[in-house]
């Protein structure tokens, strides 16, 4: 970046941004009437579309608290971050263990505006933020070593991001070299979006694609799977989001959504 060269003169209003799709659908108001209208437009065609984002935030919470709570660990790195809303992966990590270190990772200027606000922290913590761009791994693993301590086991969380990655050999690739980074013991988190579940789903995201934003690739559970290759997965696998260790509720087990995920560890 350079002098004067702010986030926010970086900030493309007019073109519907991901991040703040994903807040409108949360019910958020980070977002522009851009996004605003890609977001009703995907809602219109399917409108299970907000309900798949509750549930990929309310994954993302199950996942932070199982590594935080059961398995111990201290350290994640979030990449596409997205905008913060409610149960923020340092949220979650340090309300179960407050000396937890978390670095944020995304390259969009708005959740830079409102880096301020992802970086709050305990005081036994740190909470931390990058700009850099998924397709450049290396990048992101040299800056985040200036504040997680890579000799011990991280979980890398990557939710809804690598969609934006169109040839699956390249977001295959991006995925083994931050892996291969991690020490054993590290665990991966994905949660990626399907169309094998609602009716719909392919033509809104065809739609949205269309809409000039930067384009999300929806892929097949199996595709979903191969970026875990190598590593051991947590039970119960790879699942419809909704269906990884639900909690318990009167309701019973929630439906299936569009998107699935699953965590795995390095051994």
């Amino acid at each position: 970046m350079t002098a004067g060269d702010s986030a926010g003169d970086r900030l493309d209003t007019s073109v519907p941004h991901s991040a703040r799709v994903w807040n409108y659908w949360l019910g958020g108001k980070d977002n522009y009437a851009a996004d605003r209208v890609a977001g009703a437009e995907y809602a219109r065609v399917f409108p299970g579309v907000t309900h798949l984002a509750r549930a990929s935030r309310a994954f993302l919470a199950r996942t932070v608290g199982y590594l935080a709570g059961e398995v111990g660990l201290r350290q994640f790195l979030d990449i596409g971050t997205g905008l913060p809303t409610a149960d923020n992966t340092h949220e979650v990590a340090q309300g179960l263990a407050p000396e937890s270190r978390i670095v944020y990772v995304d390259n969009d200027p708005l959740v830079l505006l409102h880096a301020q606000a992802l970086l709050t922290s305990t005081p036994e913590g740190t909470t931390d933020y990058i700009e850099a761009d998924l397709r450049d791994p290396e990048n992101i693993l040299g800056r985040a070593r200036g504040i997680l301590d890579f000799s011990q086991p991280v979980a890398l969380m990557l939710m809804g991001i690598l969609g934006h990655v169109a040839d699956y050999t390249e977001a295959r690739s991006i995925v083994q070299r931050l892996v291969a980074a991690l020490p054993p013991g590290s665990y991966l988190v994905i949660n990626d979006g399907t169309n094998v579940v609602s009716e719909g789903g392919a033509a809104a995201q065809e739609q949205y694609n269309e809409s000039g934003a930067v384009p999300y690739l929806q892929r097949s559970p199996q595709e979903i799977g191969g970026f875990f290759e190598g590593l051991d997965p947590v039970d119960p696998g790879l699942v419809s989001i909704t269906q990884w260790r639900p909690e318990p509720n009167v309701f019973g087990t929630p439906p299936e959504v569009d998107g699935y995920g699953a965590v795995a560890r390095k051994p």
